[in-house]
Parts: structure tokens; C-alpha cells; sequence
């Protein structure tokens, strides 16, 4: 009876852990991002205490595309509408920037800025035109106008108050985990490769073949009979087929 429980117990202990590592996920910030197999490359960063924004690039992918990928896999409270040049995600803790690239209009850049960086540095009256203006006063309230950025498009026009975007380093990259979406996958076949010694690996698929060919052979039995080969392992008495003599005659065939 103390048997079941203390098994009881230690279900009970694992389902509320199990509990909080979900809720715990779905709270906000970098853990509602998913755990897809594909990420958008970092490619700058801007931080100053508080204030941080990171850029990714999606290749190939419109900006209302991206904004599709990306409302789907976290709900904003807020998104913009739809426009091919210029899109905003608002969350609680965080706003995306999702702009065309001008130099390739191909590409959309993504830029995550924290809600500090967004009060020191956007124009209020430009997000005016893309955010509900009861969200932009609880942004700006107590900073009034604030700053004139405009995005990280047209940073060299409109430049942030504060910090300066620089190429991320390798702590940024480790510290700033993958902005993700929901891609296709893809096979492809893997090399071979040489460090094999035995004939057959114990990793060898269809994809992937030892280096090493498996090589067969016949061989003919030994006058002794000790060897072996696929026609028998005794060596036998091989006789002249029988012949007789007969006469034959090549004839010409008529024209028709």
C-alpha cells in the first residue's frame, strides 16, 4: 500500500513539473519564438543596457509573407496591415519591424526591438501610421515625441538616438538565440567517406555505403577436394562430348 503511494507522489511530482515548463514557455519573450528546424540568420545588433534590436534577413520572402510565418507560430496583440514595404508585430515585451530590404527587395529584414529601445529612439508620429494610437500613447506618454528613427532600412537617414548597429560577434550569436519559422525540409545524400577498415560498417545505409566494396569470387575446387567454390566442392571428371561424322552441303538459295 506505501508502495502505491509513493508512486502516486512521484506522478503527481512529475505532471506538475511538466505543468510548469509549459506554462513557462508560452509566457512570452524568446521561448514563444518555436522550436523549428529552420532559423532566419542574424545579421546586425544594436545594444545599449535595456535598449537592444537584432536584425535577421529572410531571403526570397515577401514581408507579408514573414508576417504570416510569424503571427501563426506567436499571436502579436497587434499586427499592422498588410503593406509589401513596411509591417509591425506588436508584442508585449518586444516589437517586430518587418521592413523590405532597399537594397535587395527580395529579402525582408526583421528587426526584434525591445520596448525600451522603441521609446528612445522611433518617431512616434511615423508609427502612428501602422500602430493604434491608444498603444502609441502608452509607449511615449512620458517621453513626448521621442526620437526620429524610422527603422533599420533607413538607419543611415534616420539614425538611433542611441548605439550603433554593428555585425553580431560570437557571444552575440550565442546569447541571442535563432529568430525561427516553419520551413521545408531537405535529403540529400551524404558523402563517403575513408576511415573505414572493415568491409561493412555498422552505419552503412542507403545513404550512406562503406568505402571498402564488397568484392566476391569463384574459385575451382582444389585436386584435393578441400576447396569449395558455387559448383561444388570436389573436383569432377570432365569427358569430351561424343561426335559423329556425317556429310553436309551447302546449297544456294534461288531468286524469287
Amino acid at each position: 500500500m506505501k508502495k502505491h503511494s509513493v508512486l502516486s507522489i512521484k506522478c503527481l511530482i512529475v505532471l506538475g513539473l511538466l505543468v510548469s515548463l509549459l506554462s513557462g514557455c508560452g509566457a512570452g519573450g524568446w521561448g514563444d519564438l518555436g522550436t523549428t528546424i529552420k532559423s532566419y540568420p542574424l545579421e546586425s545588433v544594436n545594444k545599449d543596457g535595456k535598449a537592444t534590436s537584432y536584425v535577421y534577413r529572410a531571403e526570397g520572402q515577401t514581408v507579408p509573407e514573414v508576417a504570416a510565418g510569424l503571427s501563426e507560430e506567436r499571436q502579436p496583440d497587434q499586427i499592422s496591415a498588410e503593406d509589401s514595404e513596411r509591417m509591425f508585430l506588436v508584442y508585449n515585451d518586444e516589437w517586430y519591424h518587418l521592413q523590405q530590404d532597399p537594397d535587395n527587395s527580395e529579402d525582408t529584414l526583421i528587426e526584434v526591438d525591445s520596448k525600451e529601445y522603441v521609446q528612445k529612439n522611433y518617431d512616434s508620429s511615423f508609427l502612428e501610421g501602422y500602430i493604434a494610437a491608444s498603444i502609441i500613447g502608452n509607449m511615449f506618454d512620458s517621453l513626448g515625441r521621442s526620437g526620429t528613427y524610422r527603422g533599420y532600412s533607413s538607419k543611415d537617414v534616420y539614425k538611433p538616438n542611441q548605439g550603433t548597429y554593428s555585425k553580431p560577434t560570437t557571444s552575440d550569436k550565442k546569447m541571442t538565440p535563432p529568430l525561427t519559422v516553419e520551413k521545408k525540409g531537405l535529403i540529400t545524400r551524404r558523402g563517403n567517406t575513408s576511415n573505414s577498415s572493415s568491409s561493412k560498417r555498422s552505419d552503412d545505409t542507403i545513404f550512406n555505403r562503406g568505402t571498402t566494396p564488397s568484392k566476391g569470387s569463384i574459385s575451382k575446387g582444389s585436386d584435393s577436394g578441400s576447396g569449395s567454390s558455387i559448383f561444388g566442392s570436389s573436383k569432377k571428371s570432365i569427358s569430351k562430348p561424343k561426335t559423329r561424322i556425317g556429310s553436309g552441303k551447302i546449297s544456294r538459295r534461288g531468286r524469287r
